[in-house]
């Protein structure tokens, strides 16, 4: 089973903390992650979480994003935004349909949600893998922060994934892999991380169905088969 996770980066108001805890586990889920911020300590963030608050106090805080999702497989960003034109945005609605074509490549996700008034900056945007959105029929008002996670947790609560028959297998062919192979050849053939060209590969790299990353495994084993003869 796919360990979720659910990240405020620097949430301001200890309302909008208590009440994603509530919505996180309200949908089946108990992963709380805080980059930057101890107003889950606050009494108000405990009066609206309202019988979750083991979710607040179970939750790990972080001093920066990158160190929140160190251990994490797959990243998604949220964003009501939309900042780069070459990047490519998922509605929280066709998120479950991703998941479910990667099944046994992948261990853990994140989903991360901003700040209330600016949202994730677009470093933090491109610490993330894969970015998503709540369509709306309207541009204002938008969503609030604990509205937000609600959104998304009720989604990921519909996730059906296969359990996994050999963990060993999963680890050799999982995404996290195939990613550490593309990234070598890519800096082998002269494409540097900052590139465009190398985000955008990854991007897409990332968003990969179970077949294609096994197909994607065997032409990088392949190549580095060939530089070894």
């Amino acid at each position: 089973m796919i360990e979720i996770h659910f990240i405020l980066v620097e949430p301001a108001v200890p309302e909008n903390i208590g009440a994603a805890a509530r919505a996180i586990k309200t949908m089946g889920f108990s992963s709380l992650r805080l980059v930057n911020t101890t107003k889950h300590l606050a009494d108000e963030a405990r009066w609206l979480a309202h019988a979750s608050n083991e979710i607040l106090d179970n939750a790990k805080v972080y001093k920066s994003l990158k160190e929140a999702v160190s251990d994490i497989d797959w990243v998604i960003g949220t964003t009501a935004k939309k900042r780069r034109v070459n990047q490519d945005y998922y509605p929280v609605n066709k998120l479950n349909e991703l998941i479910q074509h990667k099944a046994s490549t992948i261990k853990s996700l994140a989903i991360v949600f901003g700040r209330e008034e600016s949202g994730l900056t677009n470093d933090e945007l491109s610490i993330c893998h894969t970015v998503s959105s709540v369509p709306m029929k309207t541009t204002y008002p938008s969503l609030n922060l604990a509205q937000s996670v609600m959104t998304y947790a009720y989604n990921l609560s519909l996730l059906e994934i296969k359990p996994i028959k050999d963990e060993e297998e999963k680890d050799e062919e999982s995404l996290v892999a195939l990613k550490a192979k593309v990234e070598t050849i890519l800096s082998q053939i002269g494409f540097v991380p900052d590139s465009t060209i190398y985000n955008r590969i990854m991007e897409r790299l990332m968003i990969l169905g179970e077949t294609d990353i096994h197909l994607i495994h065997s032409i990088c084993n392949k190549i580095n088969e060939n530089k070894e003869k």
